[in-house]
């Protein structure tokens, strides 16, 4: 039989069937609709994730106490202000070292109030990370750290929920239960980092933050260097120097590109794992279709004595089963892709959750439902080719 001729007796087959027909595709859709959304979800994780890191600025090397470890519980810091200037003296210029403190604290401002991230910063922040400011305010000054100024930079979430349309460069807001603080400047919006909303932070002189929440000690410095050759340098030098100085203490230099790669192989893991799960749809649809097939090689089973006394091959019978087995499964697939896609754009247009259609997941899902049809059609196709004519033609 030619098989442009089995491909028509194929379709016709279907379309008599089209309610079983149409049920027996449906865990192939579901299945490559999920394999298709969930690695769109992954992958815009992914984008996401290396768009905020890149947003941090360039060539930024991130100091942070103990061994770095993505999801370990933070270590706690014996890193002091005074590590600037020693620092300072290691690299060359203090000028592109920054230390933050933070604390969750409620601002108030009137009766309007709100739970946001306090940044205690120096000067040099806005020398090592891209924060444009909006027109007509500034950031903290180093005369603001060392004279422990109560100076405040709102982000611009914090700003439009405390003062709404106002402007709130020289007003006055409440931190930590009561501390009033001036405000010197906004940030321009900018989103989130690592899942943190940036634009909910207000940044104060560190050493105000110190005295503030009762410490001495900074959480971690950030330092710039002057270009990505000089990174490796960097990191060893800024290790060494503060492990001298701390004995017995261990300490990490983290570069943007350890982070993205850190973050990548976690969203990479996690985006295989939810794929696998949504492809055990596919199996229980190829598990379907096998099913489904072997019932229709016992309704016709006459037919096929009579194919087989007209002349018909065993390969001929085998091809017409497994190709309406593949057909299924194909038709299938590309009403997954098309239901993914679709479910993707949507997803990624109507909330916040990211979804990035990459070429090779609708690829991936269309080959395996291809496959999943070869698979379990052979089966019910090889059993059909080896019916024996004469008994397939007694048969009711």
């Amino acid at each position: 039989m030619r098989y442009r001729e089995a491909l028509r007796v194929a379709l016709e087959a279907l379309r008599v069937n089209r309610l079983r027909s149409a049920l027996t595709m449906f865990g192939v859709v579901v299945g490559v609709a999920a394999v298709v959304v969930l690695v769109a979800i992954g992958s815009g994780a992914r984008n996401l994730v290396e768009q905020e890191i890149e947003g941090l600025g360039s060539n930024i090397v991130f100091v942070v106490p103990g061994q770095f470890s993505f999801g370990a519980a933070p270590t706690v810091s014996r890193m002091t202000l005074e590590d600037i200037g020693y620092l300072g003296r290691v690299v060359g210029d203090e000028r592109n070292i920054a230390v933050t403190l933070n604390s969750g604290e409620t601002v108030r401002a009137g009766k309007s109030q709100m739970f946001a991230s306090v940044v205690g910063a120096n000067e040099n922040v806005r020398n090592v990370f891209d924060r444009p400011l909006r027109a007509g305010g500034r950031y903290l000054t180093r005369t603001d750290v060392e004279t422990r100024r109560r100076v405040v930079v709102l982000g611009s979430e914090v700003a439009q929920k405390i003062f709404g349309d106002v402007d709130p460069v020289g007003r006055q807001v409440a931190i930590a239960g009561g501390a009033r603080f001036r405000v010197v400047g906004v940030f321009e919006e900018i989103g989130q980092t690592f899942g943190q909303a940036r634009d909910s932070e207000l940044h104060i002189p560190v050493t105000t933050a110190q005295r503030l929440f009762g410490v001495n000690h900074v959480d971690f410095l950030a330092l710039r260097a002057s270009s990505a050759d000089d990174i490796p340098r960097l990191q060893t030098q800024v290790v060494d120097a503060l492990q001298r100085k701390y004995p017995g203490e261990q300490f990490s230099a983290v570069t943007q590109t350890q982070l993205l790669g850190t973050i990548g192989t976690v969203l990479g893991a996690l985006t295989g794992v939810l794929a696998a799960i949504a492809a055990i749809s596919l199996l229980v649809g190829g598990v379907g279709v096998s099913n489904i097939m072997l019932v229709s090689v016992r309704e016709r089973t006459r037919e096929i004595g009579l194919r087989k006394a007209l002349g018909a091959r065993q390969r001929d019978v085998v091809s017409q089963f497994l190709i309406e087995a593949v057909l299924l499964t194909t038709l299938g697939g590309v009403i997954g892709i098309g239901l993914g896609v679709g479910a993707a754009v949507a997803i990624a247009a109507v909330s916040p959750v990211p979804a990035a259609i990459v070429w090779w997941s609708p690829a991936l899902a269309f080959t395996v439902s291809v496959a999943v049809g070869v698979f379990f059609g052979v089966v019910p196709a090889r059993r059909a080719g080896r019916l024996d004519p004469v008994i397939a033609l007694r048969s009711e």
